[in-house]
């Protein structure tokens, strides 16, 4: 466990089971397909999803829920074990199954089965709560969170604590950091106060205040699937709307929970709310392009794969602990002496390529060498503190040679990104990257955006300020 304690996320854990095969045919004994299965996946749900997808990130996870002595149950022991450390309720009952019959990528019937009641706490229910950093609620309404709800008030009170709500369970304790409802269950819990109203954006900013005043949680994000989250406050503030930043095409299963599962890990690490929420929805995007819970990859990986952090940790040894997961290390490089739009745009689409970022970054003395006296403009400290601020960015290294060839060979990254000002061929890096597998690729660039348009424009416009009007 980390000093400053762990992630818990309490609530109810679901086995989810994905039948997945062709249907061409109706069946003979009536207007149902038939379904050729060919692959039958089967996973945690629920709290256990969104357990799962935060330990991913390297971070100690506890999961505080109920299970029993059922063979769903024992399913998910086995899935969760060495992912997080389980804290359990007694289960009394058989924990619930849902089951999706799929052909050609999309649902055809879901079976429910199953279910049961959460029994007392114990002791070791109270301590982990009390020793949590941050806290995530899943709730699916199945009577966890009403067990353990004493402690997750108290939690309220001493850590950020991040609430996924149910129309079935339980309302959430005063004081929650995010509440994170989509837009049917806004509509189902203001349906009295707010009959026949619609679905504009401004309708989901006046539910999403009213429920944040009624819960007195300091904000609520209204989750709106392909038009992003709205985040709304008490009061009459203007709400925040976030938008996705490509429109996903993939299973949009357990995307809610790799939202409030994503927030809860960022606001863990010291994001302002705002900040927690704009990362939660790209990190959601990318999980329903890459398939959603569905996805097996999700489930082979056994632990972390995106680090705590990233700007903080050491790049080798990032590197090593994303590779040893399975994950894919991005790298890029350059001078960013004066930080602009095209460098934020390349660090954020190379982001999206894999599972860290490592910026290398030239060392004072080498973009001296290479841009000629009075640059750097700015220091190396500041221009790698800068760097580390972005939430796109996991870590940064500083390399002293005219080229990274050096920094890249102890890092080797499975891809080397540059600005679309290079092509691949006349990088000198790319053939040392395919030395041990990997790829170098070019991404767009944002056109008239550069270090040196920028000192050119600062300096003639200082050169004007000093000419005398006539």
């Amino acid at each position: 466990m980390s000093a400053r304690g762990p992630l818990v996320v309490a609530g109810d854990v679901l086995l989810d089971e994905d039948i997945v095969g062709v249907a061409d045919r109706l069946a003979p004994d009536g207007p149902a397909p038939v379904v050729d299965v060919r692959s039958d996946l089967r996973r945690p749900g629920g709290a256990g999803l969104a357990a799962a997808l935060a330990a991913r990130s390297g971070r100690d996870v506890v999961l505080v829920t109920a299970l029993g002595d059922d063979a769903a149950s024992e399913a998910v022991r086995r899935a969760l074990r060495g992912r997080v450390r389980l804290v359990e309720v007694p289960l009394s009952g058989t924990l619930p199954v849902k089951t999706r019959v799929m052909a050609g990528g999309r649902p055809l019937v879901r079976i429910d089965r199953g279910g049961g009641t959460p029994g007392e706490p114990d002791d070791a229910v109270r301590d982990a709560l009390a020793g949590a950093h941050t806290v995530l609620v899943a709730d699916y309404g199945c009577g966890t969170v009403a067990a353990v709800r004493e402690h997750l008030a108290a939690s309220a009170r001493r850590v950020p604590l991040v609430w996924d709500p149910h129309p079935k369970g339980d309302t959430p304790v005063p004081g929650a950091r995010i509440v994170t409802p989509n837009a049917a269950e806004v509509s189902f819990l203001t349906s009295e106060r707010a009959a026949g109203a619609g679905r504009s954006l401004r309708d989901f900013a006046e539910r999403g205040r009213e429920l944040a005043e009624r819960w007195r949680a300091a904000a609520v994000a209204v989750t709106l699937g392909e038009r992003g989250v709205l985040l709304t406050r008490p009061g009459d503030g203007t709400p925040m709307l976030v938008p996705a930043p490509y429109r996903a095409e993939g299973d949009p299963c357990g995307a809610g929970d790799c939202f409030s599962a994503a927030t809860a890990a960022e606001l863990a690490d010291g994001a302002l709310p705002e900040e927690a929420v704009q990362r939660a929805v790209a990190r959601a995007a990318a999980f329903v392009a890459a398939g959603g819970a569905g996805n097996p990859g999700l489930w082979r990986t056994e632990g972390r794969v995106r680090p705590v952090r990233a700007a903080e940790n050491d790049p080798f040894a990032l590197a090593e602990r994303v590779r040893a997961h399975g994950g894919t290390v991005v790298a890029t490089g350059g001078c960013f002496d004066l930080l602009h739009a095209g460098h934020v745009g390349l660090l954020e689409s190379a982001r999206r390529i894999g599972d860290c970022l490592i910026v290398c970054v030239n060392s004072d003395e080498s973009i001296t060498r290479r841009k000629g006296p009075g640059r750097p403009l700015n220091p190396v400290h500041d221009r790698t503190r800068v760097l580390a601020g972005l939430g796109c960015v996991d870590a940064v290294a500083v390399f002293e040679e005219d080229t990274p060839v050096a920094l890249l060979n102890r890092l080797r990254p499975d891809v080397w990104v540059k600005g679309g000002d290079y092509a691949v061929e006349e990088l000198p890096e790319a053939d040392v990257v395919r030395a041990w597998g990997g790829q170098a690729v070019v991404l767009p660039y944002l056109d008239g955006r550069s270090t040196t348009l920028l000192a050119r424009r600062a300096a003639a416009s200082q050169a004007a300020a000093r000419t005398p009007s006539h």
